[in-house]
């Protein structure tokens, strides 16, 4: 396996809200706990962190705060995507301007580019800043789905470094570690399927579940890291529940539950979304006790 800029297990970290503001001391809270509990790395303002109900303002001061309580201990990729490539710039540029060491850049959502289109998103992104970008494909929130051939062009952009890849689809993967070689970047972004995806070459997972149990999913990475796939397995046996409890509902609600069942943060949401069911809770409880969290 090649060394990576970025590897192991990051959280998408939920944003905390408390009577519909951005709540930052626990958003601080959440950072330390993760960084405590041994995260290879953070990524604020993603899918789980509600950036697409965040305000401008509000997606900058989230990632400025990541970053500066960070404080270099870990790297931070900040989510700096949207479905107008002038305004992806415009956050690359902030996330770089704050510090962050890389910006996760979706794949542009509701208008459905061409695959030339994307490659020329992501090029235009490469050629206005000076960051790593990490391509995020995830076709069941976009209805777009980047191809291989797409990424092997991409690949060859300086600041075109990787990928977290939402696609379920595991003989992809080795397929695209063939195309775009050893220093391209491979994260999953689906849990309960991250430790084949390491299989196949990946080196880490962009992961919700690490929200709620930071030294469990710590643990598990750094058996994969270090050869050990019986330790490993057994991990993810123990998280597996959690993994899809976490869906039972529209993420983060289920996470988010989970959180403030631990006295971390308050289970509010931005609507469209609604706090998890209780049939969701429930799940989420069960896989909690499955992983020892609780």
């Amino acid at each position: 396996m090649s060394d990576p800029l970025f590897r192991g297990v990051l959280p998408a970290l939920v944003t905390p809200f408390r009577d519909g503001q951005v709540d930052e001391g626990a958003f601080v809270r959440l950072v330390e706990r993760q960084i405590a509990g041994g995260v290879h790395g953070l990524v604020p303002v993603g899918t789980t962190g509600e950036g697409s109900t965040l305000s401008h303002e509000e997606h900058r001061r989230v990632v400025e705060l990541c970053v500066q309580t960070a404080k270099g201990r870990v790297p931070v990729i900040a989510g700096a995507g949207s479905n107008s490539t002038e305004e992806a710039i415009g956050l690359v540029r902030f996330a770089k301007q704050v510090g962050a060491d890389a910006a996760l850049v979706v794949t542009p959502y509701y208008n459905r580019p061409s695959q030339e289109g994307l490659y020329a998103h992501y090029k235009a992104i490469n050629d206005a800043v000076q960051l790593p970008i990490v391509v995020y494909n995830v076709p069941p929130r976009t209805s777009v789905d980047i191809s291989n051939e797409i990424l092997e062009r991409l690949s060859e952009l300086p600041n075109i470094v990787g990928i977290k890849d939402a696609t379920n689809d595991l003989g992809r993967a080795s397929l695209q570690r063939i195309r775009c070689g050893e220093d391209w970047i491979m994260l999953s972004g689906n849990d309960d399927t991250a430790l084949g995806y390491m299989a196949h070459g990946g080196h880490g997972c962009i992961s919700v579940t690490v929200n709620v149990a930071p030294e469990q999913c710590a643990a598990m990475y750094n058996a994969i890291m270090a050869g050990d796939w019986e330790a490993a397995l057994q991990a993810q046996d123990s998280l597996i529940r959690l993994h899809k409890a976490l869906f039972t509902d529209a993420s983060p609600a289920p996470a988010k539950f989970a959180l403030a069942h631990l006295g971390l943060c308050t289970e509010e949401v931005r609507l469209p979304l609604v706090p998890a069911s209780e049939a969701s809770r429930a799940e989420v409880l069960a896989g909690m006790r499955d992983a020892g969290v609780i």
